[in-house]
């Protein structure tokens, strides 16, 4: 059941067609490689805050943060509140940021090869891709279910749904870069920002308050309001994230390509401050949703559309549910347009950043010499064109196990562990060398991978009726063996820590004469 009608349909696709034009209209103004990639380092404040808003905030966004309000309660906001203060704390200080600026360098890892040559620079830029492409990997199959779901549309079109929309994500980004993105995310930004608002006004005076309340507290208690308590949170998945969040701040691709492509390192500390509060709201608005999901749709009904999708838990597709309930005709389509901005946001940016690192930095060792403006805006073209082809089939046959955001945390800190160890060695520890940071990157990249490739088997205790662990004669009774996801919050922490003493054991066992 769900209330998309033609005049929706009318709506989405007025939308759509005029996102293609903007960004298709841009194209002219390409003439060399820094304006495909930086957008001629002209960006301003304002322009770098819709951009960099609307590029962070995708439908994987809205159902990985919808989903943890669905199954963690207001708890489930804890990222957002840290990824805040991460990002206005390095704009306000300039930490790292600004010396990244300064350099004038396009990617990180051109700024890695002044210190430690042109080696790491290439392993930088393929562990940032690996890592990269892995994470996006998901973003076109959570999409298209949130249409198919949203819209009510037949389950035999996701995968069309998920084709159609890279292609016209695609077509604008290939052929403007960078220019294009910033044109449409701004665009994108007003669209999805208006969406979002009317939809939470929407959500709050259908169902209240006080209902969505007490349903944390029944089925969470304290610790659906306080993230420490929470049985499957607790101390490690606070500092899990408050890692990955100064981290992504520091070195997520689509984070610093609009610092790079800012004026100077000033605006695009301002860019950052200006930024800071959206990243709470992105987490809070959807989390309101799939809370007031959880206070309206019966756990059976939300189980049995994840069996539609042949997923055991379908928390992930109880926000979408719920709205296609609730929203009406004509608001209905606002809210798709608003979503399909979002995610044309996301994945044009995305698609770009990963692209201008192996042109950068991959190719970089097969350029004997520069080559002309024409042939690298050619060659980035291409490249973003493959990267596109990978995503659409990675997209169609990976299945995704445990909870969204904890995989997107693993496959993010591939290299966010790693290059947050370099950059900040690179730019405040005199000692750092090559040795320390291939040691940081091996270490970084290794730990994620095989929590993303291995399953771990666990005994599960046995509870009584007030959640404590039933021990008899001395031993712990349990259900028996399950299996686990690996990589959540203490791979995650893990990951962190030993690459981070890898960079500094890597320095300290060079010799300095070797320098």
């Amino acid at each position: 059941m769900t209330n998309f009608t033609w005049i929706d349909g009318s709506i989405v696709g007025m939308y759509l067609l005029a996102t293609m034009i903007a960004g298709i209209m841009v194209r002219k103004y390409v003439s060399r490689v820094d304006h495909f990639l930086v957008a001629g380092r002209e960006m301003n404040v304002f322009l770098g805050i819709a951009s960099l808003a609307a590029t962070e905030f995708g439908i994987v966004t809205c159902m990985y943060t919808a989903q943890a309000g669905y199954t963690r309660g207001f708890s489930g906001s804890i990222p957002g509140i840290l990824n805040a203060l991460a990002m206005f704390f390095v704009g306000w200080t300039g930490f790292c940021v600004k010396p990244l600026r300064d350099s004038g360098a396009i990617t990180i890892p051109e700024l890695f090869e002044q210190r430690y040559g042109k080696f790491v620079r290439w392993l930088a830029g393929v562990v940032i891709v690996l890592g990269g492409l892995l994470n996006m990997g998901v973003f076109l199959r959570v999409g298209g279910q949130f249409l198919v779901v949203c819209c009510g549309m037949n389950l035999q079109y996701l995968e069309i749904a998920m084709t159609v929309l890279l292609v016209g994500v695609a077509v604008y980004t290939i052929m403007g870069g960078m220019l294009s993105v910033l044109v449409t995310d701004f665009l994108q930004f007003i669209v999805m920002s208006a969406g979002m608002l009317v939809v939470t006004i929407l959500v709050l005076s259908y169902v209240g308050w006080d209902r969505m309340i007490d349903a944390v507290e029944t089925n969470y208690g304290e610790g659906g309001f306080n993230p420490f308590v929470a049985p499957d949170l607790g101390w490690a998945f606070v500092v899990s994230n408050l890692f990955t969040n100064i981290a992504s701040v520091l070195t997520w691709q689509t984070c610093i390509a609009r610092l790079l492509a800012a004026k100077d390192s000033k605006t695009g500390r301002r860019v950052y401050t200006g930024t800071a509060f959206f990243f709470v709201c992105r987490w809070i608005i959807p989390g309101l949703w799939g809370i007031a999901a959880l206070a309206m749709i019966e756990p059976a009904v939300v189980e049995t559309i994840g069996l539609q999708f042949g997923e055991k838990d379908g928390s992930l597709f109880a926000m979408p549910f719920f709205l296609a309930q609730i929203v009406p005709a004509g608001m209905m389509g606002v809210l798709v347009a608003a979503m399909l901005a979002a995610d044309m946001s996301t994945d044009s940016s995305y698609m770009l950043t990963w692209g201008s690192v192996i042109y950068n930095d991959i190719l970089a060792p097969f350029r004997r010499k520069p080559w002309p403006e024409k042939r690298g805006i050619l060659w980035n073209r291409c490249i973003v064109a493959l990267i596109g082809m990978f995503l659409l089939f990675w997209g169609l046959w990976y299945k995704l196990e445990g909870n969204l955001w904890e995989y997107l945390q693993t496959t993010g800190a591939i290299y966010l562990a790693s290059m947050s160890a370099l950059l900040i060695a690179c730019c405040y520890w005199k000692r750092a060398n090559n040795w320390g940071a291939i040691a940081a990157i091996l270490v970084g990249a290794a730990l994620p991978v095989l929590a993303l490739s291995l399953n771990l088997f666990v005994q599960v205790p046995l509870l009584d009726e007030t959640g404590a662990q039933i021990v008899k004669d001395g031993k712990l009774m349990t259900q028996g063996l399950a299996k686990y996801y690996v990589g959540d919050n203490f791979v995650n922490i893990g990951t962190f820590l030993a690459t981070g003493l890898a960079m500094v054991v890597g320095s300290l066992l060079k010799p300095r004469s070797s320098n």
